[in-house]
């Protein structure tokens, strides 16, 4: 159930940009988590307005969220990993990036009319 949901206030790109974003991000959780990419879910919320110290420069807000627990080692590879397509893709610079990381219990999270745990 690994979900990265993007904020940013980057106007929204055209619509092929934001499918390859998403795809891109959805298969690169995938691989960090070792989890199928069938049960990846991303998201793209562009043109929010947002501030990041004292500016309202390009910024972004990432979460992601997993059933289960990411380890120390996989949440700084992701973040050096998302940073890089966020300004790579969106124009953010890595400096102007927060990304949450949320380790969620199973039957905290709802799937299929069910929870996941």
């Amino acid at each position: 159930m690994p979900l990265i949901k993007v904020h940013t206030s980057v106007a929204k790109p055209d619509q092929s940009q934001v499918e390859d974003l998403l795809k891109t991000l959805s298969g690169k959780l995938s691989k960090h988590l070792g989890k199928p990419e069938s049960y990846v879910m991303t998201a793209l919320q562009p043109d929010v307005s947002m501030t990041f110290s004292g500016t309202t420069d390009p910024v972004c807000y990432i979460e992601i969220k997993n059933v289960g627990s990411m380890k120390p080692d996989q949440t700084r590879s992701m973040s050096e990993d998302f940073c890089q397509e966020v300004e790579k893709n969106l124009g953010v610079p890595a400096n102007r990036t927060y990304i949450e990381f949320a380790d969620a219990k199973g039957a905290m999270w709802g799937w299929n009319g069910s929870t996941l745990g």
